[in-house]
């Protein structure tokens, strides 16, 4: 498969192109604002054709695919231009700004025959896999999930209002799939949150999502606190705890630790690159026809309950789904 990416923003130069590599497709052009930042990381990256627009890139007739990782709030504008040129899409989290956005996205590219997948990596994980695994085993009451860092750059774009910033956009939306992931669907949800630096986002953010029978999500986000990702999933007959657990070490064993009734479980993984499994379960859904895991479906879900967090903060209250 040939892709063309958009952007030379530092997760597609470090993470995903590498990855397509070691998938053993084809990088064959880059795309940037500057088409002399273009060339600069092409020739490192070893990508034989560049473009000072991503326009310029989409009209290439050679590329089958384009990666797309361009600010949230560019997501789904670029994505339905990539679609317009009978391209596949595999677009960075969020899909979009909004659950609508989100729905006229997977329409507009369902109306022209192409895959859109949404890029959340740590679903093609191994260890994923299997948590999802045992958690079918449990009778879940309450899931925690966290994923924080430090944001130092006052400049950097996820801080700007205008480019659909926020810690829940960029790395709470990992906690919301999360929790849907192991429990569903919620009925209500409650957020507070906080822009600790005055830019006009939320740098911090913790919610509350309620689900039947008194199930419960707590999820929290933020920019402002040392590194912190995980997942923790309580229930009646054991639990199952994963650190690291959307960015794991690509260089070491990963753990699931797990406890069923009375059995207490350390399982290893041999160290994995979750990228390259993105790539190729992406690439196996355009050669077959089938819909991604991580599709715009899925995507819709995820949105929808963020509309609700940024309404529920909005309006200091719990808001219904």
């Amino acid at each position: 498969m040939k892709f063309g990416v958009i952007s030379t923003a530092k997760i597609g130069v470090n993470a995903v192109i590498p990855a397509i590599k070691e998938a053993g497709h084809e990088v064959t052009a880059l795309a940037s604002r500057s088409e002399s930042r273009a060339a600069t990381v092409a020739e490192q990256l070893d990508i034989p054709r560049t473009y000072g627009t991503y326009e310029g890139l989409l009209e290439d007739d050679e590329i089958e695919a384009v990666y797309n990782p361009l600010p949230n709030a560019l997501h789904a504008e670029w994505t339905k231009r990539a679609a317009d040129h009978g391209h596949h899409i595999l677009c960075e989290k969020p899909l979009a700004v909004n659950a609508a956005e989100a729905r006229e996205t997977s329409t507009y590219c369902d109306e022209r025959g192409v895959t859109l997948m949404e890029a959340f990596m740590y679903r093609y994980h191994p260890r994923t896999r299997r948590a999802v695994e045992i958690a079918r085993k449990l009778d879940i009451r309450s899931l925690k999930a966290s994923l924080r860092f430090s944001l130092d750059d006052p400049e950097d774009v996820r801080l700007d209002p205008n480019l659909a910033g926020g810690s829940l956009m960029d790395v709470g939306c990992y906690t919301v799939n999360a929790a849907r992931l192991f429990l569903g669907e919620p009925r209500r949800v409650y957020a507070t949150a906080t822009d600790t630096m005055d830019c006009g986002v939320e740098t911090e953010l913790t919610a509350i999502l309620e689900y039947e029978d008194g199930v419960t999500a707590v999820i929290s986000s933020g920019f402002t606190t040392a590194g912190t990702e995980r997942y923790r999933i309580e229930a009646t007959n054991g639990w199952i705890e994963a650190p690291d657990a959307f960015v794991p070490s690509k260089d070491d064993e990963t753990e699931l630790t797990y406890r069923i009734d009375d059995r207490h479980v350390v399982e290893e993984f041999d160290s994995t690159n979750q990228y390259p499994l993105e790539v190729e379960e992406f690439v196996d859904c355009i050669e077959t026809g089938r819909s991604p895991e991580t599709d715009a479906t899925d995507a819709i879900r995820t949105m929808k309950i963020i509309d609700a967090l940024y309404e529920s903060v909005h309006e200091q209250q719990p808001v219904p789904l």
